[in-house]
């Protein structure tokens, strides 16, 4: 391993915007990190990345667990190259009502959106501050900014995710580390909209969905922005979106 050698890691690298996330930034040189709870489920992606003339590495592991978390890092910075780009892209998006939620998925949503945020994020800043450079970026959603009905479980974790990046970014910030929270508010282009809102998919047509592609690209510019001039919350949506 050589400081020339630089990792983006991406915690919740699924089949839309974090693997969008990992290619753009592994067409930019970045050693492409990924992670879901199942490894299998990233060979595609790790495969096309390679394909590209790219490097990636895949990950099984579970970004709620404290030692699963120590030891990705570790063997990431160990034996691949330093993590100067992370991105935190779980969703856990459960809709329920209020009056039906039960306390444990209640809770395995926070856990998921939330607590693993901070698991993950905490262990990639610890390396990143002994370097004093780095970006971390989380996912964020409308949920968010404001609840809806239906949504309490899934909006109190992204409020709390949005929290952490804030307090992050005003500790950190100081410490040359670029912390980022990134809105995505609308559908995106992925099987699972295609397959079960068929009426909105219809609209990607006319530029009404969120193309992957295009969200990682502002994964990217972030992650170049210059200090003078850094952006903490970016909101992305599509024209047609109410807001």
């Amino acid at each position: 391993m050589t400081e020339q050698r630089k990792a983006v890691l991406v915690i919740g690298a699924g089949d839309a915007t974090g693997g969008e996330i990992a290619k753009r930034f592994a067409r930019e040189g970045y050693i492409a990190c990924v992670t879901r709870r199942d490894a299998d489920k990233l060979r595609p992606l790790v495969d096309e990345i390679r394909a590209a003339g790219g490097q990636a590495y895949g990950f099984g592991s579970d970004a709620r667990k404290e030692e699963a978390v120590a030891e990705l890092v570790e063997t990431i910075e160990r034996d691949i190259a330093p993590i100067e780009a992370f991105v935190f892209n779980i969703g856990a998006n459960v809709p329920c009502s209020i009056l039906d939620e039960t306390p444990r998925k209640y809770f395995k949503i926070w856990e998921m959106a939330c607590f693993a945020g901070f698991l993950t994020a905490q262990a990639v800043a610890r390396r990143m501050v002994t370097r004093e450079r780095g970006t971390l970026i989380f996912t964020g959603a409308t949920a968010g900014t404001r609840g809806a009905a239906g949504f309490a479980a899934f909006a109190g974790a992204k409020h709390a995710l949005r929290a952490l990046a804030q307090s992050m970014a005003r500790e950190l910030g100081p410490r040359n580390i670029h912390v980022a929270h990134v809105v995505v508010d609308g559908a995106i282009d992925t099987a699972f909209i295609r397959d079960t809102f068929p009426e909105r998919y219809a609209l990607k047509d006319q530029d009404g969905i969120l193309d992957p592609a295009h969200i990682a690209d502002s994964y990217w510019y972030l992650h170049t922005q210059p200090r003078d001039a850094w952006t903490f919350e970016l909101d992305l949506r599509p024209w047609i979106e109410r807001w």
